[in-house]
């Protein structure tokens, strides 16, 4: 038998039914969170980054772009849920060794989730100028909202042929390719945000002045800049997947890119409720941001520069959320119930032991992360107090969102949906509105904080269940 020491050949033992020890299970946990914590930490840091250029802009600028990050992520939720559906039927057929068919959903997943982002970024365009009125801005910060929202959504369907790619590739292993691939997409985001949102200006190099060039473009440019940088990557991601992707290459074989309706009605049955979940959590934000938008523009430019700083620790249980997919789809889809849910016990308690660990460092260094993305006192200090009392809740919060992607490699994503709908829009919601009234921003991260704890417990509870590992894909 091949060497079963490296990724590929545990991820064979699984397909083969073979038995995997406890040793194996986690180096395999391992090897395929690795490069999509790394990917995922140096995107939040990366954004971290952004955060900063844009703080130096002042705190009205940072404000027009805090108030549409929620919205942004909506509309990137939903991508994400639509491409969804077909990765998890990926991964199934991988493990139930149907490689032929996987690579026939992939050519129906580029075709039907690239309309589906037209449809998305026309309706996002239609959007852009009414949006920040609703969400309670200032007359003066609307412009530029509108305008950030509107770049943004102009480059839609390349995000999303980068989502569909990724998700792809991610359901048959290779965690890598993506991870090193969105790793530089970060880095192309700060290059093009140094050119794209600051003016021509005389810098210091090695004690001499340099003439720096850029565009001057404001908020448009850190709208563009992030745009680009997709633009350049979705190309490359979607090259490989197509070209050099072992399992899944469409050069292998001869395939019709025609949507099929039976594997369309089992992404849209797997892919519905997390994408109206995503809309009912990501609209509950936006609630809240609205909530927060009265209280001032120092106010939302904490709130936003807390959400960038916290994703600095929350992002590790993002990246073992992505392997507990993977490992939870290709187990069931090789029909080992047993080794699913032991993956999906290894994968939640490595989360919360790695989250709580950032949550110290948040803890210890609140202040710190806010002086870097603002240079303004009252942002920096009212942030770090919203960071510190999140911390608490940063390990609970590391079993929901495990959880969770343990649920979607399952293909059963109603429960959760439930779960998060409850949890979002009665505790933290119900929480907020009342705590804001006498503690400010404060108190909304305190509900934050509070929901969060309760929806792990309550994820915990349902892990503990069997019943999640009927797959909800026939095979």
């Amino acid at each position: 038998m091949a060497a079963t020491s490296g990724k590929d050949s545990l991820l064979q033992l699984i397909r083969e039914g073979q038995p995997l020890s406890l040793k194996q299970q986690l180096q395999l946990t391992f090897t395929l969170s690795l490069p999509a914590i790394l990917a995922n930490a140096s995107a939040m840091v990366m954004q971290f980054i952004d955060a900063a250029m844009v703080g130096q802009l002042g705190a009205d600028d940072s404000a027009s772009v805090g108030l549409m990050g929620t919205t942004n992520w909506l509309f990137e939720g939903v991508l994400s849920a639509f491409a969804a559906g077909y990765a998890v039927q990926v991964a199934h057929l991988l493990g139930a060794k149907r490689d032929r068919d996987a690579r026939q959903v992939v050519r129906q997943a580029i075709v039907v989730c690239l309309a589906f982002s037209l449809l998305l970024a026309g309706l996002g365009l239609a959007l852009c100028r009414p949006l920040p009125v609703w969400l309670g801005a200032e007359p003066h910060i609307r412009g530029n909202a509108t305008l950030y929202f509107g770049t943004f959504m102009l480059f839609v369907p390349f995000f999303m042929l980068d989502i569909v790619a990724s998700s792809m590739l991610r359901s048959s292993g290779n965690m890598r390719v993506p991870s090193l691939l969105n790793i530089f997409m970060c880095v192309l985001d700060v290059i093009f945000n140094f050119f794209f949102i600051f003016p021509t200006r005389e810098i210091s190099l090695m004690g001499h002045p340099v003439t720096m060039p850029g565009a001057g473009l404001g908020v448009v440019g850190a709208a563009l800049g992030t745009a680009c940088a997709g633009l350049v990557v979705s190309l490359l991601v979607m090259y490989y997947l197509v070209m050099r992707s072992n399992e899944l290459r469409l050069t292998i074989d001869r395939g019709s890119f025609k949507p099929n309706w039976s594997t369309f009605k089992k992404s849209v049955k797997i892919s519905t409720p997390m994408g109206l979940q995503h809309i009912m959590m990501c609209s509950a934000s936006i609630v809240i941001t609205g909530i927060v938008a009265p209280l001032g523009s120092i106010a939302l430019a904490a709130n936003s520069f807390g959400i960038t700083a916290e994703s600095l620790c929350y992002m590790s249980g993002y990246g073992i959320a992505d392997a507990a997919t993977t490992l939870i789809g290709q187990s069931l889809g090789a029909g080992r119930k047993r080794l699913t849910r032991s993956f999906a016990w290894i994968t939640i308690l490595s989360g919360m032991v790695i989250m709580g660990v950032m949550a110290v460092l948040m803890y210890a260094f609140a202040s710190e992360m806010m002086a870097i993305m603002s240079p303004v006192q009252e942002i920096v200090d009212l942030g770090a107090r919203c960071l510190r009392v999140e911390a608490w809740a940063e390990p609970l919060f590391a079993a929901a969102i495990i959880s969770y992607g343990v649920f979607v490699g399952s293909g059963n994503t109603l429960l959760p949906c439930g779960i998060n709908l409850v949890s979002m829009w009665i505790v933290r919601l119900g929480l907020s509105a009342i705590m804001v009234q006498s503690m400010g921003l404060y108190g909304v991260w305190l509900a934050m904080a509070i929901e969060l704890c309760f929806r792990g417990i309550i994820y915990l509870i349902a892990i503990s269940s069997k019943r999640w590992t009927r797959s909800v894909i026939a095979s």
